[in-house]
């Protein structure tokens, strides 16, 4: 016996709601397979048809009419070869998430997922009805079981596939990035492997979409949890695996196995990758943000440029009496080292002349954090109109800890139309700043190791404010992540008085954060859809 059935793998980027370029896309891919790649079977991510995820899309009337006008496209013009993909079914009231296996205009199979994760980013009970069934088909003589997503990350769906006589099992997935992520599905998919002793193959969506980012790093593992082939992540990858069928099992061939990558490096690639399909996606020209020559936006600056080109990218400095020479220096030598638009405009007679307005009312009122915030609010006007002429999308510079704890102006720095580092923590923010660095310059050296500061009252640095970012980050990760209690921050070594003070100060910030705009979710829990803390709220942090 030497049969081979060879499958192609499109790990691709789906745009959410272009039902009908995504049909094309698919039926395009298919031919490639059939004709180039000279492929039995072609696979696509979960949801390949609709996007990933497309949210109330789903209720829309007009939306199920053009799932199903695709579907019957593609059933009736994929010849040669079969086709497996994720959709939407609709049943009378009810909806599904399927995939379906089509050749030569019949469908060979069809599955519906049986697990609808609700937790996190998540919540596809919202939207669909669970399936039950397996759902196994044949091809060259093989036996194909079908799982989608979170199926196989538990053991029944996996094991009734097994059941119903699998010989390979096939999950298709829309797995969105964070930290650590792929070495956590491997160990999953290892220990499915091993229960059903049956080869797994795992096809990952790519791209960003709004604050999610799907990394791709689809790959596939024999019977003894060992990768015979992983995709490169962040990327779309079109390539074959074959699988050799023998009289003991089906065997994968070894071919590519892309290495896993550092964790600042493959949240970097996040960061760029959402950053450049939130701009690209949307129809954006180009970005404009504002350079003041501290650490958020010099990396800001870096990811934009890598995602998009410097030629599509404008920073302004906007100096004040406040703002350092040194900032100024650094601003300067890093727009000319990435060749980005640069200006200068100085905010001094805005200022001038909103205190001026002003005057009547603080008469008698002592200066305090309002001027410091008209300042941030003269940078936030300006930017936001140089947006609205040009068109270009504005990039809000914050990170985490700062979003956490309030450390920022309201319709001033937090002006924007996305946050690529909205996710990023200050200690993560150095490390990434390093690792840019590392793959050729982009961030002055003197950025990175000056103290951090505002800015906007003289000699102002960040501790000033709050506690240092060693101490203050692994607290705001204890509480925001693991939704560790006071005390139980306390036993890890923090003082009791401190992390109250800190846990006050995300409380007090949530209004904030609601209006902040969205960005890449690269951590277990982010400020955005899986943060739900109640704004109005008496609850306190005694313990």
């Amino acid at each position: 016996m030497n049969k081979k059935l060879s499958v192609a793998l499109a790990q691709l980027d789906l745009f959410v709601g272009d039902v009908k370029g995504n049909a094309i896309k698919i039926i395009d891919y298919c031919g490639k397979a059939r004709d180039v790649l000279k492929a039995d079977l072609i696979v696509f991510p979960e949801l390949a048809l609709s996007g990933y995820p497309p949210e109330d899309l789903l209720f829309h009337s007009g939306y199920r009419r053009r799932i199903n006008d695709s579907l019957s496209q593609i059933k009736n013009e994929v010849h040669g070869i079969a086709v497996l993909f994720g959709f939407p079914e609709y049943v009378e009231d009810d909806i599904y998430n399927s995939c379906a296996v089509y050749f030569n205009g019949d469908e060979l199979a069809s599955y519906r997922k049986h697990l609808l994760p609700n937790y996190s980013v998540f919540d596809e009970q919202r939207y669909f009805k669970a399936g039950t069934n397996p759902s196994v088909f044949k091809i060259k003589g093989i036996k194909v079981g079908l799982n989608i997503c979170e199926d196989v990350w538990e053991s029944f769906p996996a094991l009734k596939a097994k059941e119903a006589g699998a010989e390979i099992l096939i999950a298709i997935n829309g797995s969105p990035y964070e930290i650590h992520c792929q070495t956590k599905r491997e160990d999953k998919i290892r220990k499915r492997t091993k229960e059903i002793e049956i080869p797994i193959v795992y096809l990952n969506l790519v791209g960003g979409q709004d604050e999610l980012v799907f990394d791709g790093a689809s790959f596939v593992m024999d019977v003894k949890g060992k990768v015979c082939f992983r995709a490169p992540p962040f990327k779309e990858i079109f390539q074959k695996v074959d699988f050799k069928i023998t009289e003991s099992g089906v065997i994968p061939e070894v071919s590519n196995i892309e290495a896993l990558y550092p964790d600042e490096q493959s949240v970097y690639e996040a960061l760029v990758c959402g950053t450049r399909d939130y701009i690209v996606k949307n129809n954006f020209p180009g970005v404009i943000l504002g350079l003041s020559g501290g650490i958020d936006s010099a990396l800001t600056l870096a990811i934009a440029c890598d995602s998009i080109g410097a030629k599509n990218v404008r920073a302004v400095m906007m100096p004040f009496k406040h703002t350092s020479t040194i900032s100024k220096e650094d601003a300067a030598e890093q727009a000319s080292m990435l060749g980005v638009n640069y200006d200068i405009l100085p905010i001094n007679t805005m200022y001038d002349a909103f205190s001026e307005q002003l005057r009547p009312i603080f008469s008698g009122k002592k200066q305090d954090v309002t001027e410091e915030n008209i300042q941030a609010r003269c940078r936030g006007l300006m930017l936001m109109s140089i947006s609205n002429k040009t068109g270009c999308m504005l990039l809000t510079t914050g990170n985490k800890s700062e979003m956490a704890v309030g450390y920022a102006t309201l319709y001033g720095d937090m002006a924007g139309g996305f946050a690529p580092l909205k996710d990023c923590n200050k200690t993560l923010v150095y490390r990434l700043a390093h690792y840019r660095n590392s793959i050729g310059m982009a961030i002055p050296e003197r950025v990175i190791s000056k103290e951090p500061s505002a800015e906007l009252r003289e000699n102002q640095k960040d501790s000033d404010s709050l506690p240092p970012y060693e101490i203050l980050d692994p607290i705001l990760d204890a509480f925001i992540e693991k939704n560790l209690s006071v005390v139980e921050i306390v036993k890890l070594g923090y003082d009791r008085d401190v992390v109250i003070k800190i846990l006050e100060m995300v409380k007090r910030n949530e209004y904030k954060r609601r209006q902040t705009p969205p960005g890449i979710r690269i951590s277990g829990r982010a400020f955005g859809r899986d943060w739900r803390y109640p704004i109005t709220s008496h609850y306190s942090f005694p313990e």
